[in-house]
């Protein structure tokens, strides 16, 4: 199968043909409109290696997102990072690709934290090896974690090593009803005790804490939060998958990556904060210039999720940052076939 990829990659280039890599389709709402011919990687599938004493796990793009899962919860594992599926075609490739994490991502770090090694598809149909399965890499600039969050414009991410880790003996839910301001506060006083948070969000006047870790610690962390204790199983998946009522419908979703200390947003429309604060979500018809113009007041950025015009999605760069990603680009992927318009028109 990886040759046919390979010899897919090698017409493209010679007939100057763009390709829309595309696997389950299930982070197909993200990014601007995709567009050239389809190349489909789910054909190359499957977990090469998985040594759960060493804490590591390595699958080829195609492996379904839920497949690897389950190979990992069998050993009493889990992705850190709880990358959301958005549907059951979700791949392996697909995770790395878009980049996303779920609530557990300000505790426990984000997709690229966890990424060891990757293996490429570049533009000249070579297969490019970055990495390895261990933490400590000192071979030079660590190019395998540019694939983290690349939406594909590089290649065609063939494999990828992933560091995993246990899955917590105990969890625990909280659920405090306070006003935006309170919660702000309250999460940012909460970043600043030795506390086993891994995950908050707040919504419509009630926060949600959830701890994880060792059961003296969780108890303990209960006893100085307060609150009253919920299951949060299913609130958190639906946080994580986005099947939460907060994201149901066909108006514009913005995510809003802002400092935690950044104030209440006096904007139109519904808003979900959750990573303490640094990430809130924004249900709203407000032009994006107004939109994008706020969160950088606030030193922070909006990216258009989902709804809306599949255009200029993500927040302009600035000129030193959008040099750097030509060249990279152009490295890579020279006759510029991969996703083109994806990440951004250029």
């Amino acid at each position: 199968m990886l040759e046919k990829l390979q010899e897919q990659v090698r017409a493209a280039t010679a007939a100057g043909t763009p390709l829309r890599i595309r696997a389950g389709g299930s982070k197909d709402f993200y990014g601007n409109a995709s567009r050239g011919e389809l190349l489909d990687p789910r054909g190359y599938a499957g977990i090469v290696a998985h040594e759960p004493t060493e804490l590591v796990v390595t699958a080829r793009c195609g492996t379904p997102l839920a497949e690897l899962e389950a190979v990992l919860d069998a050993a009493g594992q889990m992705l850190p990072f709880e990358p959301p599926h958005f549907g059951a075609g979700a791949t392996v490739g697909g995770c790395i690709a878009a980049g996303l994490a779920g609530p557990r991502r300000p505790s426990a770090g984000g997709v690229r934290d966890y990424l060891l090694g990757a293996k490429l598809l570049a533009g000249g149909g070579e297969v490019l090896s970055f990495g390895g399965t261990v933490m400590k890499n000192v071979a030079g600039y660590d190019v395998a974690r540019l694939a983290a969050g690349s939406l594909g414009v590089l290649g065609v991410i063939t494999e990828v090593s992933l560091k995993v880790l246990p899955k917590p003996v105990a969890e625990a839910t909280l659920r405090l009803e306070l006003d935006q301001a309170a919660a702000l506060k309250q999460m940012n006083d909460w970043a600043g005790q030795p506390l086993p948070v891994s995950a908050t969000a707040w919504h419509d006047g009630v926060l949600r804490v959830r701890l994880s870790g060792a059961r003296a610690a969780v108890a303990e962390a209960q006893k100085t939060i307060g609150g009253t204790a919920v299951d949060g199983g299913s609130f958190w998946q639906g946080l994580r998958e986005q099947t939460d009522a907060f994201f149901a419908g066909e108006q514009p979703l913005w995510r809003l990556a802002l400092p935690s200390t950044a104030p209440a947003l006096e904007l139109a429309g519904a808003q979900l904060i959750e990573w303490g604060g640094t990430q809130r979500w924004l249900r709203s018809d407000a032009p994006a210039a107004e939109i994008r113009a706020r969160a950088a007041s606030c030193g922070g950025h909006a990216t258009l999720f989902r709804g809306g015009e599949r255009r200029d999605v993500f927040a302009p760069l600035p000129p030193p940052i959008a040099a750097i990603h030509r060249r990279l680009k152009a490295e890579f992927d020279p006759a510029g076939i991969f996703n083109p318009g994806r990440m951004y028109e250029w």
